[in-house]
């Protein structure tokens, strides 16, 4: 019988994770196959039907997770920026299925490396992390890297933009679905272009992110869509959704 190198992990993680709690995040790092690199295409103005999340003038769709108002950054070019220290922000609505636009932007300056570079996350439903990082020749494990979702599914290819250029996100989302009990009848999938490249195509989500360990469901509805404070000075702009 043969196994896909990925599925095989996660096959021995969960004969590990019955013998005992996984308490290294190392455990859940994939680092073969590392993704082949293209060259990426352009991005994309709203579609007339589209709630506009962020158009560059204000910070009124969105509140930090813990109710306070925004303080990210608003810069003066319509893009707004992570402020370092003071925790994610999130839309004050919530979203099911959806299809979502947004651009983001690494620090021009280059300092770190691996998941110390240009790091940051769009959460989908608060609870689904599509990886944000600087990717351009930083070489990091490969289900952690710009376009992965985190830990749990690598990008098809690395399609990252090079450090202080404009990256695009078009993700197509679907909800998991769960019963009245609480149990989980059918997982969320994700499609994501990066760049308009296909990174993620209508791949199984697992549960929720987790850094240690495997991921898991819980029952939820509706949620907000959550940009991460990862400490780094990540910029994102033009973010817009269609709920389905």
């Amino acid at each position: 019988m043969k196994f896909h190198a990925i599925s095989l992990v996660f096959f021995l993680f969960g004969i590990n994770s019955m013998m005992g709690q996984i308490t290294d995040p190392k455990a859940t790092e994939v680092w073969e196959p590392e993704p082949k690199i293209v060259k990426p295409g352009t991005s994309t103005a709203p579609p007339s039907d589209a709630i506009v999340l962020f158009d560059g003038k204000n910070f009124d769709q969105w509140e930090h997770v813990n109710g306070s108002a925004v303080k990210w950054t608003l810069e003066s070019d319509g893009t707004m920026t992570v402020k370092p220290g003071t925790e994610a922000i999130q839309t004050k609505m919530g979203f099911g299925d959806a299809q979502l636009h947004l651009e983001f932007r690494a620090p021009v300056v280059v300092k770190g490396e691996g998941q110390g570079r240009g790091n940051s996350g769009v959460f989908l439903q608060s609870r689904y992390e599509l990886q944000v990082l600087d990717s351009y020749n930083n070489r990091t494990y490969s289900n952690g890297q710009v376009a992965s979702m985190y830990k749990q599914h690598l990008p098809l290819v690395n399609a990252a933009r090079p450090p202080g250029e404009w990256q695009t996100y078009d993700i197509i989302y679907t909800a998991p679905r769960f019963n009245d009990d609480g149990m989980l009848t059918a997982p969320a999938r994700v499609t994501v272009m990066h760049n308009g490249v296909l990174v993620q195509n209508n791949v199984e989500i697992k549960g929720g992110t987790e850094y240690i360990g495997l991921p898991k469901y819980k029952a939820h509805g509706k949620a907000p869509l959550q940009l991460q404070d990862h400490g780094d000075l990540v910029s994102f702009r033009n973010i817009w959704i269609r709920p389905l």
